[in-house]
């Protein structure tokens, strides 16, 4: 009679074995009828979505394996890296690229595009505290680049509702990342990787050391170190590439006045030269008619009293092309400071440890621990951009030069200002994340019963320290210094009052007059703290019971008591609206949540298996939630099953959405009161800032979803799965829309920029209040096509492995309360996601490896479908457009993409590989997106594009 620790490690074993060799587990359904008419006995695996152990892996839910070999052969860096490029990842992941994104340092993945919030990603089958900042101030995701790659045995991806197992946050699926449980032996690893740009440097070295026979000894201990050092790589550095990095898409046929300047770099003027953008030289407004007129304008009709030669935009934009009809000092700001990646470095050490009691029982325990330094960049802060705080809208749109300030040409009388603060320098984020999970447990069997019980602890910490923002009430006292303006500073910032009296802040051409105590006082370093913390006790237990046609009946059943905290401290100063262009954002919260839950599996027949899950939760702050989930699954024949799914998933507000706090950030709305009264610049979005506040009373949203599928064993050789799915959300969280609460007239309004040629003008809108609601609801349909094929190729040919997987997306549909709907499927559309990187209808990747002798060669092809330029299917519009009217870019679409990689490895000893690759191998170049916020000019989808072709090396020896 084998032990408990025997049964499980050959579990184990037949699980990867048949990932590895048929790459899906579609394939058990031959394995098994086989096993059946040979009369062996199957161990029993179990798979994610269930507690029930199985002699099948194929169950009614779709699963997706991810194997070591996977990894490997992909060349990615990354377990993030490697998910965010499946096809099941679509709208609202985030990527550790964007780092001036609210989570920046942190990389999620968001199955259905349904957002990373409703992704739940686990840790050998249990939670993991959430990244301490919530994406967009509000959605709180687990952090994928706490994986530890080299201690990663499998990945399973739950692809239908994952609630009645696990609970909240399940309701586009479930990313379980199973880590080794046994391993002896000493692996070193090491590998260099660097663009073919020479920059983004990827240094990256581990160490695996497993002793101890369970056995045996009666004993496995695992340790797994890992360190990371990933380089910059900044848009300047890519030139020429495409429109990548650049804001300035002149060439491309757009003008400088597009979107706000937006399409033809920074510092243009705009439309009746009644607005301005932030410019290296300053835009500075006439007091009599209010318009706007570059400091470097010496020309008639400035009303200027002075004028200033040095401020020359062939020197201060660095021979940055101009051509601003309106006058304007043009440089490409976005290209000079932003980045494509920011600096990374990561230590990531991960520790198991099991103890056999005796033959049928262990105790085992894990540590994680892992820490990311990252930097990233944005661009020089503009001295106007307005903000907001709970207390109410701060606008910055007044800001001006003194009537006595050297460097107002308007010498006598204050002037209002819109200047790029380059002599400052970039926005700078430096983002210091922690992550710990320990977890102790005994598992085995007592009786008929197998018991897993364990008490986790995980923790999320992070510090972000900014420097390159400007103070608001300095900058006003520096550059306005009106007794109101100096006794405000003075009373706020120690370091303004320590400044000799007069003191002024020069612009531009004059910044070098700056001493650095005038900067320290203008600029300091504000930073912000934040932890999540998760605190869990479970227990569950399965057993067979009773028997039916078609075998033992099992049941599982399981229980948990479950801590739940987060905490947000505001950005110093945001707190009061201090920090220009930086918003508000804080949270608090902690709730316990209680849970217990039942699973059966009835084998009915031999042919037809039937499933069903109940769960129920209690959350303190949010009520009950009960989830329950239908499977079935008929073999039709030895080699075909059809298999469905009917489940409910329910996410809990986030302490972000009902906790204490608020959040102000920047949005962009079209002012429909002043379009209708003829300022063609209001009919256009421009930026705004929004205010809004938790809801205690939000309720949770809930979501239905279906799936219906096949898994057909064509051959011996040869796999297919389809499978049909839709998920149906309503009571969505969600900040109403920007437009609506305009529409509602809920706006705050700068009346000093009324146009006095519009009569009746009411001022431009510098801020929108925005609540948090149970809104509107959405539905996802689509299907996931799963193709492997194997070749084994005559005499030392070796094997040939292919595979296709295939998501595409027939609706993503929002329906608001009143009634409106929007359709995304195929657009650029939803903008209230991360990075609105679009909604693609079609995601592939295609793989192809060789296996023969000591080599193995692999290629893998990831495609992105082609998006519709429209906020919205339905629009009338082209969300942008060139100069001369068309839409943009051509025909109103941003064109797919696909990338190539390469992969080989090499058996140079029996213990020792090297092993190399190259990303993009045919150096793609993405196109032009000129929408994203997640990026500049391009798709974040397209990342790799941007990076261009990407080299990599390394070794791995076992000692």
């Amino acid at each position: 009679m084998k032990t408990g620790r025997q049964q499980f490690r050959q579990t184990v074993i037949v699980r990867a074995l048949i990932a590895a060799t048929c790459g899906s587990a579609s394939m058990m359904i031959a394995h098994q009828a086989m096993a059946q008419q040979s009369g062996q006995s199957l161990q029993r695996v179990e798979i994610t979505g269930s507690n029930i152990r199985r002699a099948e892996a194929e169950t009614a839910s779709p699963v997706q394996t991810v194997t070591r070999e996977d990894l490997e052969k992909s060349g990615k860096a990354t377990v993030a890296e490697y998910l965010q490029t499946l096809s099941v990842d679509n709208q609202g992941s985030v990527p550790t690229t964007f780092g001036s994104g609210f989570a920046s340092g942190a990389s999620g993945i968001s199955l259905r595009g349904l957002g990373a919030a409703s992704t739940l990603v686990l840790i050998n089958g249990r939670r993991i505290a959430p990244y301490g900042l919530a994406d967009d101030g509000q959605k709180v995701f687990g952090d994928l680049n706490v994986i530890p790659l080299e201690a990663v045995d499998r990945v399973e991806i739950l692809k239908d509702g994952g609630s009645s197992i696990y609970g909240s946050d399940a309701m586009a699926g479930v990313v379980n990342v199973i880590l080794r449980k046994n391993y002896r032996g000493t692996v070193a690893k090491a590998t260099f990787g660097q663009s073919r740009y020479g920059d983004g440097t990827d240094r990256r070295v581990a160490l695996t050391h497993g002793f101890g026979d369970p056995d045996t000894q009666g004993f496995n201990v695992i340790l797994n170190l890992e360190m990371a050092d990933r380089d910059a790589i900044y848009n300047r550095d890519r030139k020429g590439r495409g429109t990548v990095g650049r804001s300035d898409l002149r060439p491309e046929g757009f003008d400088a006045e597009t979107s706000g300047g937006a399409n033809g770099g920074t510092g243009a003027i705009i439309g009746e030269r009644g607005a301005a953008v932030s410019s290296v030289v300053g835009n500075v407004r006439n007091p009599t008619n209010l318009e706007y007129f570059s400091r470097s304008n010496t020309g008639a009709g400035t009303g200027f009293t002075r004028t200033f030669p040095g401020a020359n935009c062939d020197v201060m934009s660095r021979g940055y092309p101009q051509g601003d009809p309106g006058g304007g000092c043009l440089t490409d700001a976005a290209n000079d400071y932003t980045q494509i990646q920011p600096d990374n470095k990561t230590v990531n050490f991960f520790a198991r440890a099991s103890k056999m009691l005796n033959a049928n029982n262990e105790v085992y325990g894990e540590f994680n621990y892992y820490k990311s330094d990252s930097r990233s960049q944005t661009t020089p802060s503009g001295v106007h951009s307005s903000t907001g705080y709970p207390g109410g809208p701060v606008s910055n749109a007044a800001v001006a030069l003194g009537a006595s300030h050297p460097d107002n040409p308007y010498f006598g009388t204050a002037a209002r200002l819109r200047y790029l603060a380059t002599d400052v320098g970039a926005r700078v984020n430096n983002v210091e994340s922690e992550f710990t999970r320990l977890v102790a447990g005994a598992k085995g069997t007592m009786g008929a019963w197998d018991y897993d019980t364990a008490f986790l602890f995980s923790q999320n910490k992070v510090n972000n320290v900014r420097n390159g923002f400007l103070q608001r009430d300095v900058t006003f006292a520096l550059l306005n210094p009106t007794a109101a303006n100096v006794a405000a500073a003075t009373a706020r910032s120690p370091a303004y009052a320590a400044l000799p009296a007069g003191s002024v802040w020069r612009i531009a051409e004059n910044a070098g007059l700056n001493s650095s105590a005038l900067y320290a006082a203008l600029s300091p370093d504000i930073s912000n703290d934040a932890t999540s913390r998760t605190t869990q006790i479970d227990f569950k237990v399965n057993r067979e019971l009773g028997k039916l046609e078609g075998g033992p009946i099992g049941v599982a059943f399981g229980a948990e008591i479950r801590r739940e905290s987060m905490e947000l401290t505001p950005t110093t100063g945001t707190e009061r609206g201090n920090i220009i262009g930086l918003g508000y954002s804080a949270y608090e919260g902690a709730r316990t949540v209680t849970a217990a839950y039942g699973e059966a599996l009835f084998p009915v027949t031999k042919r037809l298996e039937l499933n069903a899950a109940l769960r129920a939760d209690h959350y303190s702050d949010a009520g009950n939630s009960v989830t329950p989930k239908f499977g079935a699954k008929f073999r039709a024949m030895d080699n075909l099953a059809l298999r469905g799914t009917y489940a409910h998933a329910f996410r809990a507000p986030s302490a972000a959405e009902n906790g204490r706090g608020g959040l102000a950030f920047f949005s962009s709305a079209s002012d429909p009161t002043r379009c209708a009264m003829g300022i063609q610049i209001a009919c256009n979005a421009g930026s705004v800032a929004g205010i809004t506040s938790p809801n205690p009373a939000l309720e949770p949203e809930k979501a239905r979803s279906l799936t219906l599928g096949a898994v057909w064993d064509l051959t011996s050789k040869t796999s297919l799965a389809v499978d049909l799915w839709e998920i149906r959300r309503k009571n969505e969280i969600n900040q109403e829309s920007t437009q609506s609460a305009v529409a509602a007239g809920r706006v705050s309004r700068d009346p000093s920029t009324a146009l006095p040629a519009f009569p009746g003008d009411p001022g431009a809108i510098t801020a929108v209040l925005i609540n948090y609601v149970n809104s509107n609801e959405s539905t996802v349909r689509g299907v996931d096509f799963d193709l492997r094929h194997r070749i084994d190729l005559a005499g030392q040919g070796g094997r040939l492995n292919f595979g296709a997987l295939w998501t595409h997306l027939f609706k993503w549909q929002r329906t608001e309360k009143d009634g409106t709907t929007y359709e995304w499927a195929g657009t650029i559309g939803n903008h209230d996601v991360t990075n609105a990187t679009g909604t693609p209808k079609d995601r592939i990747n295609l793989s192809v490896g060789w296996d023969v002798g000591r080599w193995k060669l692999g290629a893998v092809a990831n495609y992105r479908g082609s998006l519709i330029n429209k906020f919205a299917k339905d629009d009338a519009d082209c969300a942008s457009h060139y100069a001369n009217g068309n839409d943009a870019p051509g025909g109103c679409r941003i064109a797919s993409f696909t990338t190539v990689d390469l992969s080989v490895r090499y058996k140079l000893r029996d213990k020792t590989e090297i092993f190399g690759g190259v990303a993009n191998v045919f150096d793609r170049i993405p196109p032009l997106d000129p929408i994203t916020y997640g990026a500049v000019s391009y798709n974040p989808l397209d990342y790799r594009g941007a990076v261009g072709r990407f080299y990599s090396v390394g070794v791995r020896h076992q000692f």
